[in-house]
């Protein structure tokens, strides 16, 4: 996972000034996780917890779960979400054993290759409880070219069309849908069948 050198004290003020739906898009992801019943989530790239604290405010019993490649940040997550079990590691190594009722991501898996996004879709579907969802929002590619309003240096900053992931995401198991787009923003929720092999 790339971006391992993100400073906390600096990276509310980036996201705000780099993605200008910032704050939008952190509410959409959470708000796409309200009718589901969470006791045990995982969050993939929980950087200063802006995503955990919005998700856990609408089920505050939720046992909170998070890996991070970025050692700086999950100390600070930690200050932030004391009870929460914080692991440092990468999107491409095992996740921690499920199962979890949700998986959530916001600006992290677009730093994967298509390649490596398939792989982790088929991780995340294989931690989640039958009936369970994973929420994702991130960064895609626009199917208006003059939509892409995210500054993407095609070298860390990997994002692919939302149609391809979608189909990536059934490929794995999952009923999945968009929920919200802007621009070159996406909240998708995947649902893991609840009878599902």
């Amino acid at each position: 996972m790339a971006n391992v050198d993100w400073d906390p004290a600096a990276y509310l003020e980036l996201m705000l000034a780099d993605i200008p739906a910032y704050v939008e898009l952190q509410e959409r992801v959470a708000a796409a996780t309200e009718d589901l019943d969470v006791h045990a989530a995982l969050e993939l790239g929980i950087g200063t917890g802006e995503t955990a604290r919005r998700v856990l405010a609408l089920h505050p019993q939720a046992k909170w779960t998070a890996i991070d490649a970025n050692e700086a940040m999950l100390n600070r997550a930690g200050e932030v979400l004391p009870d929460a079990d914080l692991r440092r590691a990468r999107l491409e190594d095992p996740l921690p054993e499920g199962l979890f009722d949700l998986v959530v991501s916001s600006l992290v898996v677009h730093h994967l290759d298509g390649a490596r996004k398939r792989d982790l879709f088929h991780r995340v579907h294989d931690v989640l409880r039958p009936g369970g969802a994973f929420v994702l929002g991130d960064v895609v590619v626009p199917k208006d070219p003059d939509d892409a309003q995210t500054e993407i240096d095609w070298v860390v900053d990997l994002p692919d069309r939302l149609d391809d992931q979608l189909e990536w995401l059934r490929d794995a198991g999952f009923d999945a849908e968009a929920l919200w787009t802007y621009k070159d923003l996406a909240v998708v929720r995947a649902r893991r069948p609840p009878r599902s092999g």
